[in-house]
């Protein structure tokens, strides 16, 4: 029997082939880039493939992979896009009150610091400059906040919700140029 969605975690993403030997680019998801094979078999998204990490380095900004039984390039274009996920079990419990799985986040309660609702946890992001929380508020464009301990302060995962302290100046529009080119009225 499968693991429901809720009950995996997404470890990695399987990326080109590289070389002639089987080898693919491995985008992976956490802190260190080489532990996404730690805790045993991978496996595709509906479970139909496992996958066990015979040999990785990383490379740049990837960890060139060898998985046990792709043994050329031909099986390893194949798998390019695949996500690998892994049992929730396997992993273990955070330490840190302040450390979180990101699947934990999803589908939170945001509320404000009023204790207002604004929407809902879509995804925590990472662009380079830090960690996002992606809110979906419910109407209008996602919003997004730095995921820092001064925006969000509390995570209550036992009562369902993150607060989130807008910074200063988030939900003004600011000054709006005229669609002809002008500059603003002075008044």
């Amino acid at each position: 029997m499968a693991n429901k969605p809720e009950d995996r975690i997404l470890m990695a993403q399987i990326g080109a082939a590289h070389g002639i030997r089987g080898e693919v680019r491995v985008k992976p998801f956490g802190d260190d880039p080489l532990s996404f094979g730690d805790y045993g078999k991978l496996e595709s998204a509906d479970g139909s493939r496992k996958f066990k990490v015979k040999r990785a380095r990383v490379q740049k900004n990837v960890v060139v992979t060898k998985f046990e039984g792709v043994n050329d390039r031909n099986e390893a274009e194949v798998l390019n896009g695949m996500k690998l996920y892994i049992a929730r079990e396997k992993l273990p419990e955070t330490e840190d009150e302040d450390e979180f799985y990101h699947t934990d986040l999803i589908g939170l309660k945001a509320i404000d610091e009023k204790g207002e609702a604004i929407g809902t946890v879509l995804a925590l992001l990472n662009f380079g400059a830090g960690e996002l929380i992606e809110v979906a508020p419910k109407s209008g464009n996602s919003l997004m906040f730095p995921f820092t301990k001064a925006v969000v302060p509390t995570i209550d995962l036992n009562e369902g919700y993150v607060e989130v302290h807008a910074p200063e100046g988030f939900y003004d529009e600011g000054e709006k140029e005229p669609e002809d080119g002008s500059k603003p009225d002075a008044d």
